[in-house]
């Protein structure tokens, strides 16, 4: 009789997060989210100032690329009109930034298509002004700070074991190369999300710059660009995004897959031009970034 173990492997749990992230990115997962308050920066999610309506679709990267390039910090957007029925008014010389909308309309169906229900739909551009460019429009008061979060012993004995300098600070999280260090937003920032708690959200977006951090050449010197080219930032991205989710899954931080690591993955897919098979070749190497934390640890514990 056989006595093998019956616990899967840590390789079929990776299979099946990954399995389980493109489930949810073909569910269409909806917009990234923050788990953190940002002050400034483009990547908060442009949000129309009279409807209140985020933009979405390509309108996103455009906003996104019109805030970094002009240096706003307000992701609040309208029409030259909408800002006049707001009672504000746009400065003289100010340039607007395009978007897309489809507008739709009625048509004769073609009769040789039984599928063809009469409906059709053009593209049209609109031009919009970040709220930095007008006067008489007061932004939202920034919210009082939350205080520290919850600590998660498990996970804050991971980190430390890996040895990485992290130092938190302002409203960003990026891994700097030529430093070599992790940079965290304050942790009284942290709000999280639909689908994460503040802790959470802290600490799935230290993991996420964590498998950043193995990426250098002193370490497993991940580069990408052979294959992907122009977009080897966005498949660093898919990397440390499932690099995330496989360590949250480690540290049991969560209990399964969470929405917000399938809407961060799509958003990159999209950039990368629908590469679907981008997501697996990532997973590989998310892998392989967990198994190299993990092994630090365990060095660590033996050192100790």
């Amino acid at each position: 009789m056989s006595t093998q173990s019956t616990v899967p492997s840590r390789k079929d749990v990776y299979s099946e997060i990954t399995s389980q992230l493109v489930a949810a990115i073909e569910a269409n997962p909806g917009a990234p989210q923050l788990p953190w308050r940002k002050s400034s920066g483009a990547l908060f999610m442009p949000v129309n100032a009279l409807t209140k309506n985020t933009y979405n679709g390509i309108n996103i990267v455009s906003l996104w690329g019109a805030a970094e390039l002009k240096g706003f910090s307000s992701p609040v957007w309208a029409t030259y009109k909408q800002w006049s029925e707001l009672g504000a008014q746009v400065r003289a010389g100010e340039k607007s930034s395009p978007v897309i909308f489809y507008k739709e309309f009625d048509a004769e169906p073609n009769p040789d298509d039984a599928e063809d229900d009469g409906k059709r739909r053009v593209a049209r551009a609109s031009r919009l002004f970040n709220a930095a460019q007008v006067d008489g429009y007061a932004d939202d008061p920034a919210p009082e700070p939350l205080g520290p979060i919850a600590r998660i012993a498990g996970a804050d004995a991971f980190v430390s074991a890996t040895g990485a300098r992290i130092e938190h600070g302002g409203d960003r999280a990026f891994y700097r190369p030529q430093a070599d260090h992790i940079q965290m937003p304050s942790e009284d920032t942290f709000c999280g999300t639909e689908s994460l708690s503040r802790s959470e959200g802290y600490y799935a977006t230290l993991v996420h710059e964590l498998t950043h951090w193995t990426g250098a050449k002193h370490r497993l010197d991940r580069a990408f660009g052979k294959r992907f080219g122009d977009q080897a930032y966005a498949a660093e991205e898919l990397v440390a995004e499932i690099g995330a989710a496989f360590l949250c899954a480690e540290l049991q931080i969560t209990q399964d897959v969470r929405p917000d690591h399938a809407q961060y993955l799509a958003q990159w897919l999209k950039l990368m031009k629908g590469d679907a098979r981008a997501v697996f070749t990532a997973a590989a190497k998310a892998s392989e970034a967990a198994s190299y934390l993990k092994r630090l640890g365990a060095e660590a514990r033996a050192a100790a």
